[in-house]
């Protein structure tokens, strides 16, 4: 049964303007320019990495839409080409999530010489650990560019609305990394306050946020900030539920990340255009905005910070650490493609909380049956749903450990390591 709460419009909320919450430097460059790829991060003995999939040149015309594949070291600034995508054909607009050791490089379009586009339904899968492109996921369903894409428990990605062939569609397609298939999930409502084109978002929680994009009439860039809670015993079963900031902004085609307790959409612009950076309501060449707009769940603030100097058409970031994420390319002022590589770093004060709880706990696979692994080493305390300790142990980074003793259920796991608290939702399903 589809469940949406009533629209609600914050009036009363202050939309602040917020004083350098985000640094921006530029740390290295790419060989050529790139923009509309797909960006993630990625860790390994080695080191953090950060890397672009596809993309377009500097052209801006559909001949340059490519493969091409790149990554850089973020302590070295090493950037190393990889090989291309495993596809037979260029594509923009695809989307990469991190699970684990693998990135899943999803969808993404073609364009035709003749102007027709091809949604991509491939599932690429590039392994961090060796460097290299493994065999291709399952296909999606329901082939998809330009979706907003994130991932739930460190085990499901959630794709969700985005452009199909030739239309804009309301699907929510959710993945299993750990058994490689797709399922349904609850679908936004089928209008144009919720399903678009060029949104991005993230989840926090148990709640996706997507904000922006385009839709209906001449696809106008929209306001609305969308609301996904997902319930943790079933992810297929969402809430939707819409607010619009106060005063009224718009969004397209941004970079969105977290920190500890608020979302962040960062670049991007307020006018909707095509492939080629040409507006779609025929006023030409778009500009960036410069921009970075915060959304804090707790207080419903929302705030921004101008005059930064941030590219659009960004198709994803990479999430280094709760405060320190990379953009790759993007196009800046007058329809100039980069090859820049951007450090941007967090140093805003949204939470008296930002420094003392730290990124998740990394537990995998998640849903689980029982037997679950960590990428960090320490002490597991698990909590279940009445808020008891119910297990504490001890666990070795890579190594696995069996709670299959446990009754099925949600629990809260808290994993201490060197006097950090890792905090992470943990479901087991046996």
């Amino acid at each position: 049964m589809m469940k949406i709460l009533s629209l609600f419009i914050v009036l009363l909320i202050p939309f602040l303007s917020v004083g350098q919450n985000w640094t921006v430097a530029e740390v290295a460059s790419l060989p050529e320019p790139v923009s509309n790829n797909a960006v993630c991060e990625g860790f390994s003995s080695e080191g953090s990495f950060i890397y672009s999939f596809s993309g377009i040149d500097s052209t801006l015309l559909s001949s340059g839409i490519h493969l091409k594949s790149w990554r850089v070291n973020t302590s070295t600034l090493q950037v190393v080409e990889l090989d291309n995508l495993p596809d037979t054909l260029g594509k923009i607009a695809a989307a990469a999530s991190r699970v684990g050791n693998i990135i899943y490089i999803i969808g993404g379009y073609h364009v035709l010489p003749n102007g027709n586009e091809i949604s991509s339904h491939r599932v690429h899968r590039f392994d961090i650990t060796q460097n290299q492109f493994i065999t291709d996921g399952t296909e999606i369903p329901v082939p998809i560019d330009d979706h907003v894409q994130a991932v739930y428990q460190d085990s499901l990605i959630f794709v969700v609305t985005g452009w199909s062939n030739n239309a804009n569609v309301p699907n929510v397609q959710v993945y299993n990394t750990y058994l490689d298939s797709w399922s349904v999930g609850e679908p936004v409502p089928n209008n144009n306050n919720y399903k678009c084109f060029g949104a991005s978002g993230e989840i926090l929680g148990d709640t996706l946020y997507y904000f922006g994009g385009a839709a209906g009439f001449n696809f106008v860039a929209q306001t609305e900030l969308r609301k996904g809670f997902i319930n943790p015993l079933n992810p297929a079963d969402i809430t939707w539920s819409e607010a619009e900031p106060e005063p009224i902004i718009s969004g397209y085609r941004a970079a969105a990340c977290t920190t500890s307790e608020a979302v962040h959409w960062l670049g991007g612009s307020t006018v909707t255009y095509n492939f080629n950076a040409v507006a779609y309501n025929g006023s030409g060449q778009v500009p960036p905005i410069n921009r970075t707009v915060f959304y804090h769940p707790t207080s419903g603030d929302w705030g921004n910070e101008t005059d930064l100097p941030l590219p659009m058409d960004l198709r994803g970031m990479a999430n280094t650490s709760t405060t320190k994420k990379y953009l790759i390319g993007g196009i800046g002022p007058n329809g100039t493609v980069l090859s820049s590589v951007l450090e941007l770093n967090y140093q805003g004060t949204l939470s008296t909380h930002e420094n003392s709880i730290n990124e998740t706990a990394n537990l995998f696979p998640n849903p689980s049956n029982g037997i679950i692994r960590s990428f960090k080493p320490g002490t597991i305390q698990l909590f279940n749903s009445q808020g008891l300790l119910v297990a504490t142990e001890n666990i070795v980074a890579d190594k696995s450990m069996n709670l299959s003793w446990l009754p099925n259920g949600l629990y809260l796991a808290v994993l201490i390591e060197k006097g950090k608290l890792y905090k992470q939702q943990l479901i087991l399903a046996k």
